[in-house]
């Protein structure tokens, strides 16, 4: 959809005359035919095809008073002729064309040469520039792998000035999705760890907090594996709920077990921990169980098409839910009874 094109690997070469960008395509395709794994190699349809051109002759055509517009109107009508009006007999109507005799068609022209000339069928362009597609899918290899294989055969074609390939297509793409993903994903764990720290007012237990959401995209990890083993663009997005949701369930346990000592006077131990745990037990369960039985119909679905990007991201979720659900329940009120307390015994939720 990005690209334009359905390959999973694209080669467009752009430049200025289609004689020389027919060449270089078919050399592109040449050096790719030799990469492990490509398959349905081919370059987009350019094809040249027999059209009528006239020329005309500007000073014949001024000595009978003809502009070239009239000329080429004309030599229109000669040659495909020209529909001049309707006859109607009976109830239907026919079409009057205008057309010449076939000595007239055949003949010299007087005030412009007419000849059939070979033309392009289709001519793109894209920045200003002609291009040609060569393209290709990939069968029995990984596509990075491939990609990597494509590009070295690319060194190998020698282009002319102003004359070049860019390689396009899904790994392309996905990589530049990674990309960003990955910098979003880096902006946003700054600041998850900023409200950690707001939220508990204490560094140790937001540095543990964060050290600790990785853990829960356990889950989503193994299910991916376990479905298509392929990590796309609906995964990456199933993987950041499953962080929101961790990070959300533990801020909340950890509020409370707060809350409980500060508030409620419950003294710091395995007994507040317990008590803690059992209140947001209900809670986490009821998050987990709504949330996984939106996404089972389309897990069940599968990758039907339309459900691309949702079946991924519904396997990645499901599959994270499970391990971040123990995670919380389990393994944060352990941890913190182990740090939530000071070395000097103070608890943990009366410092700042």
């Amino acid at each position: 959809m990005l690209t334009g094109t359905s390959e999973a690997i694209v080669v467009r070469i752009f430049g200025t005359d289609l004689d020389v960008l027919g060449q270089k395509a078919a050399e592109v395709k040449e050096a790719l035919s030799k990469v492990p794994g490509i398959v349905e190699l081919h370059f987009s349809f350019q094809e040249k095809i027999p059209q009528i051109e006239v020329k005309v002759d500007l000073v014949k055509a001024q000595k009978y008073g003809l502009k070239p517009g009239d000329v080429r109107r004309m030599a229109t009508t000669m040659i495909a002729g020209e529909e001049a009006g309707d006859i109607h007999i009976g109830n239907r109507t026919y079409d009057v064309n205008v057309w010449s005799i076939p000595s007239a068609r055949n003949s010299v022209q007087e005030v412009a040469e007419v000849r059939v000339a070979p033309t392009p069928n289709v001519v793109n362009r894209e920045h200003l520039k002609r291009r040609i597609d060569v393209g290709g899918n990939v069968k029995g290899r990984d596509l990075g792998d491939v990609y990597a294989d494509v590009e070295a055969a690319l060194a190998t074609v020698e282009f002319p000035q102003e004359y070049y390939p860019v390689l396009l297509g899904e790994y392309t793409e996905r990589q530049a999705v990674q990309r960003k993903m990955l910098i979003f994903s880096i902006i946003a764990g700054i600041a998850i760890f900023f409200f950690l720290h707001t939220s508990f007012k204490n560094g140790r237990l937001a540095t543990l907090s964060f050290l600790l959401l990785p853990s829960a995209l356990v889950g989503g990890v193994l299910a991916a594996w376990l479905g298509d083993g392929v990590i796309s663009l609906g995964s990456m997005v199933g993987f950041l709920t499953v962080l929101g949701i961790s990070a959300r369930n533990g801020i909340l346990m950890i509020n409370h077990f707060q809350h409980l000592e500060e508030q409620e006077g419950e003294t710091f131990g395995v007994g507040l921990v317990l008590r803690g745990a059992k209140e947001r037990l209900a809670p986490i369960l009821m998050t987990a169980s709504t949330t996984g039985l939106a996404l089972i119909p389309l897990v069940i679905a599968g990758a039907i098409p339309g459900n691309e990007i949702e079946h991924p991201m519904a396997v990645v979720i499901l599959g994270g839910l499970i391990t971040s659900t123990l995670l919380n329940l389990f393994v944060v009120p352990s941890l913190y009874l182990k740090f939530g307390r000071h070395s000097n015994g103070t608890p943990a939720a009366q410092t700042a």
